[in-house]
């Protein structure tokens, strides 16, 4: 006997069954039995059963609704059946062989059974044994019942199973009295006239996962009397398929220093299982490195795609010099990687470790001027994978930088260079990833600018002024020209030769002077000279590199000689007091010595220096001219908090050098005390720009950064923000400690950019401001959606045939150079008989008709779209496609009268009142003109009569 079944799924009911079998088996420990099931349950439990050999003999049942059994005919002990729990099974059997229930000499009856709800029970006794048969049927229906009225079902059955598997019972009215089974049965299924339908051979998912049959139900002459109604069987999976790897053997490589985490290698396997189901989710796991260095493991493999890369431990580890090469055993596992009833697969991994390329370049030579087009080529830079992201910047910060780098690495000289401008540059070379993050360190870039000779000798100046006294002997040197080449110093262009090719006067002589070639000395070349012959010489001299020519003026002054000192008018100048932020430049002091040798001569100037007091050059002494007076002057910035005091020791001192026996004494120094105050400073900054990076989802409290600064004259400070127009920031007012406030979006803004203000605690209250930059990193935080508006979506109706539309997703988050990679499906289970969704790429896909069967409309379709990002989001969208008659290739639809538009009747009566009512003002208007003028002819009249005529 057939019965109706209950919910539940065969998997469900299998485990059921089989649990109740374990504890049937774990309380009884006897021996084997013969029990016989139906598919629907595996065979290893069937050799958990056991059997006694008792004379009485009971059924043994699962006290549960939900069992996977088709059939099941147990055979068990009486005595057994309360022992196990299944009281629920009663018969009382006679001990003799042969007797039956209707004969027995048992003293007990037997016990009542009534069908339990979801089957039912046949109870007989042979001899020693009392038989219970016990007929089910698997609830596969779409309503979760085992049989039912003939109409369209879609039934779902697992692959694997045993023959006899029943699968439905269908039921129908006279005068049906058989059935007929058509379509795809491949010879795998049958039905019996009494509407039972199961499987005669076991099903194959990977050979066919669909069938579709019909089911007729016939009349006793063999006439259609209902249907053939549509059946569609679908195979479902079980894990029969092992991974397979797609080779027995990779080989790849590595460069060392290469970043961790990013996959340089793939191991592929397929498994034949369907991959929507755990049965087909492959694991993959390295089981074996060698060599194993310090038991470190220096790869690692995604566990989903079989991506092999470094860890950090290799990325900072791995040596071609070391070990060139490594062997790795990789496996895969399906079921997710689970062990149990899993199926597996191994290959050997081979991979060569090549040496870092990531490597300074040889210094660049670059001959100035070139006239060769520009942007050139002069070197290249290289990171061990492709898709870095090479960036220059400047060791010092230049007005012109004229250098670029490419994506390739290759560097270039934008521009021609000028060794006299800039004799050499230094620059640095950075690769980043995708995220901006820097892959190693930089690498320094060095160019050198080759010289040429492009430039003339120069002279010191208009006229060179030596001095000679009267009574120099002869050989004496009288001073050196110091011509200048703007060409490369030590090299032929810049190497100058000189030469004196004329005099004035020549008195007493001519040649009475002489210049060393290449180190432009002067000296006397003939005799002595005396100044009553003349007081100075006129000498033009030509200075000369390996092109070029210029003639420079020397004038040679005869004078005194020097035996006068310089001799301070005071020799203590007292205190000088002045701010320690006096301006650099300002002259604070004027001395003043006096020499009596020959005026505007070097024996009679006067040079001021400081020997004493000023270790730091903060302050300098320039001398006037025409007075000889001294001016002090500061040449570095004061500071209090450094030196306060100072004791400053001058000397005055002539250019020429004194006469022997006349040397520099007391009357040549002189000093003064110099007193430097405080003045109140603002805070100062340790960098002018403070940075910062944190993750966008961050917690709201968290420490994002923070900032230094210092008061010079040691007061505390106190800090505060200012531009955070987003409220996302907090800082701590002592310790200067930045926080996030409130929840950050890297979407609104990337880089969040605000003041920090240090203020001085007491005091002036002075204050500095330096900025703060925090850069904020991506997380997975907005679902994908339309990249745009569908409103106008349409097929024209009705369909020839089965028609697609193109729709394209978007994503607010951060995007690899990839770009999206979206997966799309149907956002419900009931419109998958009717539509479908196939992936284009990672942002489009297309959405298209089943079948043709649609009415005019507008049908809005539900689509989910997952980013695959980390965590994965998921959107909801909703697609309006209207079925609609076309005109044209246009959608065409009358127009209905709108809610708010007139009809013709109302229009025309709208229109009979404008006009009514603007008759009627008309009317108004003309009889109130009338009327007026009547009165005024009225008037007119009366005044004529009063007012006498006028001569």
């Amino acid at each position: 006997m057939y019965v109706q079944g209950t919910e539940g799924s065969t998997s469900q009911r299998s485990r059921v069954w089989e649990r109740v079998l374990d504890g049937a088996v774990e309380k009884t420990k006897e021996e084997p039995p013969i029990l016989e099931f139906l598919p629907g349950i595996s065979r290893r439990k069937k050799s958990l059963v056991q059997i006694l050999h008792n004379p009485c003999i009971e059924l043994l049942m699962a006290a549960t609704r939900q069992v996977d059994l088709a059939t099941a005919c147990v055979i068990w002990p009486r005595k057994q059946c309360s022992d196990v729990g299944l009281s629920a099974c009663r018969c009382e059997c006679n001990a003799d062989e042969g007797s039956s229930p209707s004969s027995s000499s048992s003293t007990e009856s037997a016990a009542p059974i009534s069908d339990p709800p979801w089957g039912h029970l046949d109870i007989g006794c042979r001899g020693h044994f009392c038989a219970l048969w016990w007929v089910l049927t698997t609830g596969y229906g779409q309503e979760g019942k085992f049989s039912g009225p003939l109409k369209p079902m879609k039934l779902s059955i697992f692959e694997g199973q045993e023959p006899s598997q029943i699968i439905f019972q269908f039921k129908v009215n006279s005068p049906a009295v058989s059935f007929e089974l058509t379509g795809e049965t491949d010879n795998t299924f049958k039905i019996e006239p009494d509407g039972l339908l199961y499987l005669i051979k076991p099903l194959d998912r990977e050979t066919r996962s669909i069938y579709n049959l019909q089911v007729a139900a016939l009349d006793a002459h063999g006439a259609t009397v209902e249907g053939p109604v549509p059946i569609t069987i679908e195979v479902k999976d079980i894990n029969d398929n092992r991974p397979m790897f797609l080779q027995p053997k990779y080989e790849g490589s590595v460069r060392q220093n290469s970043r961790p985490g990013k996959p340089f290698m793939y191991v592929n396997a397929t498994d034949l299982d369907d991959p929507a189901t755990l049965n087909g989710q492959l694991f993959y796991e390295i089981v074996i490195q060698l060599p194993k260095i310090n038991d470190v493991m220096y790869f690692q493999i995604n566990n989903k795609t079989g991506a092999i890369s470094l860890t950090r431990q290799g990325a900072q580890e791995l040596d071609p010099s070391k070990n060139p090469s490594y062997s790795l055993v990789v496996s895969v596992k399906d079921m997710g990687g689970q062990t149990e009833n899993s199926f597996s697969d191994s290959t050997s991994v081979d991979i060569t470790v090549m040496e870092n390329i990531w490597k300074a370049p040889q210094p660049v030579e670059i001959v100035e001027n070139s006239t060769d087009p520009h942007p050139i080529k002069i070197t290249q830079v290289q990171w061990n994978d492709p898709g870095a992201q090479y960036s220059l910047f400047e060791k010092e910060k230049q007005s012109t930088f004229p250098f670029s780098i490419d994506q390739e690495g290759y560097i270039y000289v934008t521009q021609p260079l000028d060794r006299e401008e800039k004799d050499s540059y230094v620059f640095y070379a950075l690769a980043k990833d995708e995220h901006g993050k820097p892959l190693s360190y930089p690498l320094e870039i060095r160019v050198k600018v080759k010289d040429i000779n492009d430039n003339p000798p120069t002279c010191p100046s208009a006229v060179t002024v030596f001095e000679v006294q009267e009574n120099e002997i002869l050989g004496s040197n009288i001073g050196t020209l110091s011509a200048r080449d703007m060409d490369e110093e030590n090299t032929v262009n810049s190497i100058l030769g000189y030469r004196i090719v004329a005099q004035t006067p020549q008195i007493p002589m001519d040649g009475l002077f002489l210049v060393q070639t290449y180190s432009g000395v002067f000296q006397l070349a003939k005799r002595s000279l005396k100044k009553q012959d003349t007081p100075h010489y006129n000498l033009t001299v030509q200075v000369s590199d390996k092109d070029f020519k210029t003639l420079c003026a020397v004038r040679i002054n005869v004078i005194d000689i020097n035996d006068q000192i310089p001799i301070f008018k005071k020799s203590d100048y007292g205190n000088l007091t002045i701010p320690e932020n006096t301006k650099i430049g300002s002259i604070i002091l004027t001395i003043q010595a006096t020499d009596a040798d020959e005026p505007f001569t070097g024996s009679s100037k006067v040079l001021y220096r400081i020997t004493q007091g000023d270790s730091e050059g903060r302050l300098g002494v320039d001398t006037d001219p025409r007075t000889n007076a001294g001016y002090v002057t500061v040449k570095k910035p004061l500071d209090f908090e450094t030196a306060a005091v100072s004791n400053i020791i001058f000397k005055a001192e002539n250019p020429e050098p004194l006469v022997p026996g006349v040397a520099y004494n007391a009357s040549s120094f002189a000093k003064f005390t110099l007193i430097v105050t405080n003045v109140n400073e603002a805070p100062v900054f340790s960098q002018y720009v403070f940075q910062a990076r944190v993750s966008e989802d961050v917690a709201t409290g968290t420490k994002v950064g923070n900032v230094t600064a210092k008061d010079p004259e040691g007061l505390d400070i106190r800090y505060s923000l200012r531009g955070d127009t987003r409220g996302w920031l907090k800082i701590d007012p002592v310790t200067g400690e930045i926080f996030s406030a409130a929840p950050l979006d890297r979407e609104a803004e990337s880089v969040y950019r605000v003041k920090v203000v240090a203020t001085e605690v007491g005091g002036s209250s002075l204050s500095s401001m330096s900025d703060f930059h925090l850069s904020l990193m991506d997380v997975n935080d907005n679902p994908p959606r339309l990249a745009q508006e569908y409103t106008g979506l349409f097929l024209c109706h009705p369909l020839s045939a089965s028609r697609s539309l193109i729709f394209q997703a978007t994503d607010d988050d951060w995007q690899s150079f990839r770009g999206p990679q979206f997966t799309f499906s149907l956002g419900s289970e009931s419109l998958q008989k009717d539509w479908e969704v196939l992936k284009i790429n990672g942002t489009h896909a297309r959405l298209s008709t089943k079948h043709t069967n649609f009415e005019e409309g507008v049908y809005d379709i539900p689509i989910r779209i997952n980013d695959g990002g980390r965590p994965p989001l998921e959107g909801t969208v909703s697609l309006p496609v209207t079925f609609c008659t076309c005109v044209e290739g246009r959608c065409f639809r009358p127009a209905a009268r709108q809610p708010g538009i007139p009809t013709m009747g109302t229009a025309i009566g709208i229109l009979l009142t404008t006009l009514l009512v603007i008759g009627i003002i008309l009317a108004v208007v003309f009889i109130r003109m009338k009327t007026n003028k009547g009165k005024d002819n009225v008037q007119s009249a009366q005044a004529s009569e009063v007012q006498p005529l006028r001569s």
